[in-house]
């Protein structure tokens, strides 16, 4: 069941229809009170607000757009000075402030196997400056600084992460609420590095309706544009299989950042997906 508990006040000034948004307030509910909340420059910075009118029922600590694990890592050290063992430290960061800027904290901390979670809500650009590309950009996006669309595929930053030694990694989504609050949990149990990956529908960046939010981020895992997995104990595990009853040439026609492309050059970024869903297949041992 999903905890009734609100831990994100109302009246914050994420844009309606926000995925992130959406996210924060399930990843509160799935983790509870006791969070250390870090946050980096991205749209979060903004969302939270501030002080004293932030939107969240937990402390937060912002910090420079680079640093979100390095801050992570000092605030799990100050906690365990004070013998505070019981709060679950969370560095909530975009995939700016993951895959690109921060990489390098990102990877110290989960190198040394620092115990935090590490949240990326991942809305696949730097949707706070106007949607410039990141390498979290899946192949084909019209953004303000690939005009004639992203030539390059998304960073396979699951991969890069486990080979660093996390101690548990997973994908999820607001489509898939228990999903999401499962993994959330499982991650607070555990200790070390654990990596949470979120899908975060931008509607203004991914340019779709603003109350299409959830449809959107239920057709990129029904059509296997986004995986829902998870990582422990040495494997992969897919948590949610796909329909396919969405086919990904529907998922990117119904998103405005891929309106320059013509349907055959659409079936080629189609099938670019599909071979990462067999290359997801092979790892995890399914039959084709």
């Amino acid at each position: 069941m999903i905890p009734k508990d609100e831990l994100l006040h109302p009246g914050h000034p994420a844009c309606p229809g926000c995925g992130a948004a959406l996210s924060m307030r399930l990843a509160l509910k799935a983790l509870g009170k006791r969070v250390m909340m870090v946050i980096p420059a991205s749209c979060w910075s903004i969302i939270a607000g501030a002080h004293p009118f932030f939107s969240l029922g937990v402390p937060l600590l912002h910090v420079p757009f680079l640093s979100a694990a390095a801050a992570a890592a000092g605030v799990r050290a100050a906690l365990e000075a004070r013998g505070e063992e019981d709060v679950t430290v969370v560095a909530w960061a975009g995939d700016g402030g993951t895959y690109d800027i921060g990489f390098q904290g990102f990877s110290g901390a989960a190198e040394r196997g620092t115990d935090m979670i590490y949240v990326c809500y991942d809305n696949e650009a730097y949707m706070n400056t106007g949607g410039q590309r990141s390498s979290a950009t899946p192949v084909g996006t019209f953004t303000g600084t690939t005009p004639k669309g992203k030539r390059e595929g998304k960073k396979d930053l699951l991969s890069v992460i486990v080979a660093h030694g996390a101690s548990y990694v997973a994908t999820a989504t607001i489509a898939y609420p228990q999903d999401m609050i499962e993994k959330l949990r499982k991650a607070k149990q555990k200790k070390g590095f654990r990596f949470v990956h979120l899908l975060s529908p931008c509607p203004t960046g991914w340019g779709y309706p603003e109350d299409r939010t959830v449809t959107m981020a239920r057709m990129a895992v029904e059509s296997g544009a986004y995986p829902l997995l998870e990582w422990e104990e040495g494997g992969w595990h897919v948590t949610q299989r796909p329909s396919f009853s969405v086919s990904v040439e529907e998922y990117l026609e119904a998103q405005g950042r891929f309106k320059g492309w013509e349907r055959e050059e659409l079936k080629g970024l189609a099938r670019r997906v599909l071979l990462q869903w067999h290359r997801l297949r092979d790892l995890e041992g399914m039959p084709r």
